[in-house]
């Protein structure tokens, strides 16, 4: 059963909570206005923009003890050509003197910055083309809206953020936004200090490509994305990898489109999983998926063989629990099957509902669905994370 009211309850407990989401703000918007304000480097600064699970809507909540991470991107003026990753990162030493002093670590391509109540991933880019700068110049670009904010975003020069659409133009650049042809965007490059030279990287395509899934999805896709994450943080603690981006890929590369709730979004996603990588797990291979705007980057690259048959026996482990859950008859042995998957945050049914219901498993009314109406209210699906 899809238990629609159950999945709002449990997303609502494990999506990053109130205080995670001030944190984000706090921290994100200090360090691009302290980037942005600085005289040594605002002259070679375009724009910062977030990347990362933050704004594609997909992160859960941290670990306990654990702190919120976000990522910032930086678009420079500096050119590859004159300037070595480390060099790069030289430039902003300063900065990071002065307003993170002994709190910030220079990582293979980015600089970490552990602050008390959150981690911040600062991530360097050399020069954008100039016919480019625009864009990134633009409120498409460096907004904070997730694709649970608003539907509607695009990479256009007419669209227009939440703060702004109070104002009288709003609606007619929202209107041209609409039609505009969305840009087709260079991949950016980032400072490899382990391999002393420039990666392409496209984190707005990633953005791109979530927010134009999620659509198809009907807005199910990011949810789809946290209840695997989570549902693998509960019960496995290896392999290390996949994780983080490159899970969330092969969920987004297996996800059907037009689903019609997260149960079953989880349950064919899990199902595909299994089926579409069966060979390479026998033979303790790992699969090449494009990144999105590089494909001749493998996401899957820094993971191996051993690793990825572990990881496919868990999926299909997984996939079974999950079509027991959602073929189930009952409201009562659906939950207990979800919660087998998804741990104590997926609420639990009352003990004396052991008979059939309906698909929402949250009616108010025994006419409805005859099963026993629950006792308390569900949360609201979305929420703002920056």
């Amino acid at each position: 059963m899809e238990l629609n009211s159950y999945f709002k309850d449990f997303l609502a407990e494990i999506r990053p909570q109130q205080n995670h989401r001030e944190e984000y703000k706090t921290g994100h918007r200090t360090l691009r206005k302290r980037l942005l304000e600085d005289d040594d480097l605002s002259p070679k600064i375009v724009n910062t923009f977030l990347q990362g699970s933050y704004r594609r809507a997909t992160a859960i909540r941290p670990r306990a003890g654990k702190r919120a991470d976000v990522d910032v991107v930086v678009v420079t003026t500096l050119h590859q050509n004159d300037y070595t990753p480390d060099q790069a990162m030289d430039l902003f030493t300063p900065f990071l003197e002065k307003h993170y002093k002994d709190k910030y670590t220079r990582q293979g391509r980015s600089i970490a910055i552990g602050l008390s109540y959150i981690d911040l991933d600062l991530v360097i880019t050399s020069a954008p083309s100039e016919t480019e700068r625009v864009a990134f110049k633009s409120a498409s670009v460096s907004g904070e809206e997730t694709p649970e904010d608003v539907n509607d975003w695009r990479l256009v020069p007419a669209w227009v953020g939440l703060a702004q659409r109070s104002l009288p133009e709003a609606r007619r650049s929202l209107e041209l936004a609409r039609k505009q042809a969305e840009w087709q965007l260079s991949p950016l490059y980032i400072p490899d200090r382990e391999a002393n030279c420039w990666e392409p990287t496209h984190p707005l395509e990633q953005i791109q490509w979530t927010w134009d899934k999620n659509r198809a999805c009907d807005g199910h896709y990011v949810n789809v994305v946290k209840a695997i994450k989570w549902a693998r943080r509960v019960n496995y603690e290896t392999p290390k990898y996949p994780k983080g981006y490159p899970l969330e890929h092969i969920i987004g590369f297996c996800c059907p489109n037009d689903i019609n709730s997260v149960a079953e979004g989880v349950t064919l996603t899990l199902e595909s999983i299994t089926s579409q990588f069966a060979a390479y797990a026998l033979s303790k291979q790992v699969p090449v998926l494009q990144d999105h705007g590089v494909p001749e980057h493998n996401v899957l690259h820094r993971i191996i063989g051993e690793d990825f048959a572990l990881f496919h026996k868990q999926v299909s482990d997984d996939a079974k629990i999950a079509r027991r859950a959602l073929d189930a008859t009952t409201v009562k042995s659906s939950a207990d099957a979800w919660r087998e998957l998804f741990g104590s945050y997926f609420p639990e049914a009352p003990e004396d509902d052991d008979r059939d219901g309906g698909d929402d498993g949250g009616s108010s009314s025994k006419s409805s669905g005859g099963f026993t109406p629950r006792t308390s209210s569900s949360a609201i699906g979305g929420g703002r994370y920056a």
